[in-house]
């Protein structure tokens, strides 16, 4: 796991080099433990995810590597970094990040058996590249850039293996993230690591309708150090002795939310192959309602509602919903950021490398303008002045007429002496 300074942003992640040559190629797929025991495999003979795209949104995705060929079909830079296609690796600390992430969501293996794999090795990686360490903007309003991006590019999926290590988020993200949900795109977010001092779930996990992932171990407990909890996780999935692909082809070894997150991103991207008649709250449903309860009954701070089972996401009886199991963005912006309306999302991003940040009106203060607005009262000074003097009017109203009733009672009983 590393740790980026800007804007409070994590990438959650540990790589360690595992001693791998091509001659042992297939000691490298024999490692990915998880494909067999959470139901990976047993439903690729369903689908592998053709036709759906997963948007990475991370430290870029070196496209060349002989597991990515032809998966990463588009992409773009926010950091100012990379190259225009998002496949140049950014950052000072942990570049090869994105890259070993975008190997486990839809990694193609270099053989039949050998080779990583990723859960939906038939699904498209969109590669954004984001900055953490500084840029033209701030990582926060590039993660809301990217978000949008991402969407307009018709991403299905969305995998954010990053958190900012706190409870709330910026503004800017409620019209992004909500932008995502309104156009059907599920959103997968790493839950963090406690081993890299992330105590509690942070954003983007803590937002509603997002999809969080805890981390469990080979064994499928908990991981004390490669996950966290909080009562926004949705489902739990493999965190240690994840093998992934780095930039120019090397094999490591790697602990992390950052690494469960895209396995259940290329779940999910499973279930959409299969289901493209279901909307983003039914994907999620099916990915929750098919896990395996463990820990506390119902859902829970370490687990959610349980282990992955992509078999059973993708081939059981699910019924259908009408709203996110993982809850909702809208009302949430509705009542917390008291706001007269929800916001209404910024214009659709565009390819350019390194845009301009897109303004977010503040819901609290901002109003159309007009050459009347010097004249008439606006919403936030009617809520903060006018009422006010309102109430105190009524009170003084109310006391003048009770001093006027006792002063003609004290007259009258004058005047009958």
């Amino acid at each position: 796991m590393k740790r980026w300074a800007a804007g409070a942003v994590l990438m959650a992640s540990v790589a360690t080099l595992l001693v791998a040559t091509p001659a042992h190629a297939d000691a490298v797929r024999d490692q990915e433990y998880w494909l067999q025991e959470y139901g990976i495999e047993a439903a690729w003979k369903t689908t592998k995810g053709a036709g759906v795209t997963i948007a990475v949104i991370d430290t870029g995705v070196d496209g060349t590597v002989k597991e990515l060929v032809g998966a990463v079909t588009g992409g773009t830079d926010f950091s100012g970094q990379g190259s225009p296609n998002g496949q140049k690796p950014v950052g000072d600390e942990n570049p090869a990040h994105g890259t070993l992430v975008a190997s486990l969501a839809a990694g193609r293996g270099t053989a039949t058996d050998a080779g990583v794999i990723g859960a939906a090795p038939a699904a498209s990686i969109l590669a954004i590249s984001i900055g953490f360490t500084g840029g033209p903007i701030s990582s926060d309003d590039q993660i809301a850039q990217a978000v949008r991006y991402a969407v307009d590019q018709g991403a299905d999926v969305i995998n954010l293996s990053l958190t900012r290590e706190t409870l709330d988020w910026p503004l800017s993200w409620d019209s992004a993230f909500l932008y995502a949900m309104d156009n059907d795109v599920v959103v997968v977010a790493a839950a963090g690591n406690r081993g890299s001092g992330t105590t509690s779930v942070g954003a983007p996990a803590t937002m509603p309708g997002v999809l969080t992932v805890a981390g469990v171990d080979v064994n499928g407990v908990a991981s004390f150090n490669a996950s966290t909890q909080g009562i926004t996780i949705g489902v739990a999935a493999p965190s240690e002795d994840l093998v992934g692909v780095a930039p120019g082809g090397s094999h490591v070894l790697w602990n992390g939310t950052s690494g469960a997150t895209p396995i259940v991103a290329g779940i999910v991207a499973l279930v959409r192959a299969a289901h493209p008649e279901l909307d983003a709250n039914n994907v999620i449903n099916r990915i929750v309602e098919t896990a395996h309860d463990t820990g506390d009954p119902g859902a829970d701070a370490i687990y959610g509602f349980g282990l992955i089972d992509a078999e059973d996401a993708v081939n059981a009886q699910v019924p259908l919903v009408d709203k996110n199991p993982m809850g909702s963005l809208a009302e949430w912006i509705t009542v917390y950021r008291r706001a007269e309306s929800i916001p209404v999302p910024l214009p659709s991003s565009t390819v350019s490398p390194t845009p301009s940040p897109a303004p977010v009106a503040d819901p609290e203060t901002a109003g159309p303008v007009s050459p009347l607005g010097t004249v008439l009262p606006t919403v936030s000074m009617l809520r903060n002045v006018g009422i006010p003097l309102a109430v105190y009017a009524i009170f003084l109203t109310i006391l003048a007429g009770w001093g006027l009733w006792a002063w003609r009672r004290f007259r009258g009983t004058r005047e009958t002496e």
